[in-house]
């Protein structure tokens, strides 16, 4: 596959070796600030992204920037009807508007809070552990990450979706709380606190907590490079998933949707 990177950062570099190691093309690499991308474009020029990657022959887009120039990205890339997946997180809060876009010009669109295999296999961990935890009732939770100090959101999108599977399963809590508390927790509060420190990759725990005992459930990732070979397979999905009539263009897509049976 041809495959076009927006973002051409630390994380950008590592999806491209990802793709080549697959056997993809890397034709275009777009970027603000790094010097050696194939095509650098002025801050906000989301028209300028999608001009560079429909110049490039691109089969596919890989989209890796910040959380400032998503959105005008993905609006400016989906009337180009590649197949287009997202790893910037910090506009779960739009995903409604996202989701129009594509329905609107017919273009599509995956994304995951996180492509790594095994944090997904972490969700799906931390959702049976809910489960079993919420029969209990002495059994209190939170969340807790870190990761290195140059990441600019907070919490990470990866937590936020540990939060949301655990409380599908956990039925005490229903509302997420990742600001400071000025008084104690109400009991349907589940608390996500965050830290960021030099250059942790990241660093998830669940806690099931009581008088009794502790159970933590902790993922650690030991570099991006799962990552960077989750989202090119994600993309390597998508695009057989569209080309086969299994997905249809014109949604926005998750994990289990690219990996059916799998997440």
């Amino acid at each position: 596959m041809k495959i076009a990177l927006v973002g051409y950062g630390k994380m950008g570099r590592m999806i491209r070796q990802a793709a080549e190691e697959c056997g993809h093309e890397v034709v275009a690499t777009v970027d603000v600030f790094a010097d050696d991308a194939s095509v650098k474009v002025a801050p906000g020029d989301a028209q300028a992204v999608a001009d560079a990657v429909a110049a490039s022959g691109a089969e596919g887009v890989i989209e890796f920037t910040h959380p400032s120039a998503v959105m005008g990205n993905i609006a400016a890339l989906l009337p180009l009807r590649l197949p287009l997946v997202v790893g910037t997180t910090g506009w779960n809060d739009r995903r409604e508007e996202v989701a129009h876009l594509a329905r609107e010009c017919g273009g599509t669109v995956m994304t995951s809070a996180n492509f790594s295999i095994g944090v997904n296999m972490f969700y799906a961990i931390v959702r049976e552990a809910a489960r079993v935890a919420d029969r209990f009732a002495e059994y209190d939770a939170a969340v807790w990450e870190m990761h290195h100090n140059q990441k600019a959101d907070s919490p990470s999108g990866t937590a936020l979706e540990i939060a949301r599977v655990l409380l599908s399963s956990f039925t005490r809590k229903d509302t997420v709380v990742t600001d400071e508390f000025h008084e104690r927790p109400k009991p349907n509060e589940l608390h996500v606190a965050s830290a960021r420190c030099g250059s942790v990759p990241g660093t998830h725990t669940v806690f099931f907590d009581s008088e009794a005992d502790t159970i933590e459930l902790t993922h650690r990732a030991r570099s991006r490079k799962g990552f960077a070979a989750g989202a090119v397979h994600a993309l390597e999905n998508l695009a057989a998933l569209l080309k086969s009539g299994a997905l249809q263009p014109g949604g926005l897509y998750g994990m289990s949707d690219v990996f059916p049976g799998v997440f």
